[in-house]
């Protein structure tokens, strides 16, 4: 089988099994590329140039094996590859945090213009504190943006903070960012230039109502109480 037909099958196996989706991915097509371009070893970009490309039987298997265990788990896809993407960057995630999706990292990789953080920023800001930084994801991008800026990062969760630390480390950037254990602003010390947050904020109700592959992460990232 060529592999845009098992990529094609195992989205209709996506669709049909009523997934869904919103780590990562919109639609079963690319929830079931991401998964099959993984399972055989392949980066995300390599669909157009071995779309046609015949598959071995045990390389199907390996495939098809993983899109059944996305179905069968309801896990996140993330959680399955060990890798999660934001603004074009790669991330190391598993069920110790959220999968990254915040849109802040949008207005942090933007750049200068109108509706950046560029506006809000100066040629003497020098430090940036990421609140609830989870994976480490908001740093590294913004430590990425601000080249000449230090970066802390903190987080309640001392899961939350290993896994951003693999994080720092994979980008190279130990030496510019500092992680630590904090409270929101209790054990950070200030005063920064800007101040990034993507704390928990589902509502009771919305919590209650979430699809398993939501409720597959870790709820302390999420649950905001009563109202949100």
């Amino acid at each position: 089988m060529k592999l845009i037909d098992l990529i094609t099958a195992q989205s209709a196996r996506l669709k049909q099994a009523g997934v869904s989706f919103g780590h990562g991915t919109t639609n079963a097509f690319d929830e079931a590329a991401w998964l099959v371009l993984a399972a055989l070893g392949l980066p995300l970009d390599a669909l157009e140039e071995r779309a046609q490309h015949e598959l071995s039987a045990a390389d199907e298997a390996k495939a098809i094996a993983l899109v059944g265990e996305r179905i069968a788990t309801r896990r996140p896809a993330a959680y399955l590859t060990k890798e999660a993407w934001l603004q074009n960057v790669p991330f190391y995630v598993d069920e110790r945090v959220i999968v990254p999706r915040s849109f802040i990292a949008e207005l942090l990789a933007d750049g200068e213009g109108e509706g950046t953080l560029d506006a809000w920023l100066s040629d003497r800001t020098q430090r940036v504190l990421d609140l609830c930084t989870g994976n480490g994801s908001l740093a590294v991008i913004a430590a990425m943006a601000y080249p000449e800026v230090s970066v802390d990062a903190c987080d309640i969760s001392g899961d939350a903070l290993a896994v951003a630390r693999i994080n720092v480390d994979k980008h190279g950037l130990d030496k510019r960012i500092r992680l630590f254990k904090s409270d929101l602003l209790d054990a950070a010390r200030g005063p920064y230039d800007l101040i990034v947050c993507n704390p928990p904020y589902v509502n009771s109700e919305s919590m209650a109502a979430l699809p398993p592959e939501y409720r597959a992460e870790p709820e302390l990232a999420l649950a905001g109480g009563a109202d949100g």
